[in-house]
């Protein structure tokens, strides 16, 4: 393949890349049980969102991955799963933020080790997104809720409850997308479990 982007996020950090319509994206958990926080934008028209509820209604499905689509609120496909080695992402969790993590308590399975070996976080991905999305203009209340890429969620559907449970992801485990649309993708490497994401952009 083409690779015209190769750059790794560092732990507790995000990046930002406009992905072309029929380019390929791929995520790449570097070290094994990393989450990100993935949201997208219309490149040419950045009202126009990700949204967590299209993707989960629409096929039906609240763990999505190969073939499954990644829709805005207007229902237009934006981006488009054609490979993963994980093979479950998250669309119920939402999205961790400073708050998450001042909580005396929170949704955590138990054994979650919070913050990996760098410790508890001061900051979640809403932070770190809405530094990364600044060249854009993006404010804080309009990033959408996202697609958390490697996130384990553990279920208990008859108390109606549910927590995030320690990564089973492998190092090397990806995602590969392909761009439905102009689309800017926006990914946090999540403070939860304090490792690092890579990004290819490719032509396939």
């Amino acid at each position: 393949m083409n690779v015209l982007k190769d750059e790794t996020i560092p732990a507790r950090r995000g990046g930002a890349w406009i992905v072309k319509k029929g380019r390929c994206i791929r995520f790449i958990d570097v070290e094994g049980g990393q989450i990100g926080d993935l949201v997208l934008f219309n490149a040419n028209d950045l009202s126009e969102r990700f949204n967590q509820s299209r993707t989960r209604s629409n096929p039906g499905k609240y763990l999505i991955s190969t073939g499954d689509h990644l829709y805005s609120k207007s229902n237009n496909i934006m981006l488009t799963i054609v490979e993963d080695t994980y093979g479950i992402h998250d669309l119920q969790y939402g999205m961790c933020s400073r708050f998450v993590y001042q909580r005396e308590s929170h949704s955590f399975a138990e054994g979650f080790t919070v913050g990996g070996a760098l410790g508890r976080p001061e900051v979640g991905c809403w932070e770190i997104l809405t530094e990364t999305l600044k060249p854009w203009n993006i404010p804080a209340e309009d990033i959408p809720d996202p697609l958390n890429l490697f996130q384990t969620v553990d279920f208990v559907p008859e108390e109606g409850r549910f927590a995030l449970a320690e990564g089973r992801s492998r190092p090397g485990d990806y995602v590969d997308c392909v761009a439905e649309m102009d689309v800017l993708c926006a990914l946090s490497a999540c403070p939860a479990t304090g490792g690092p994401l890579r990004v290819q952009i490719y032509d396939p």
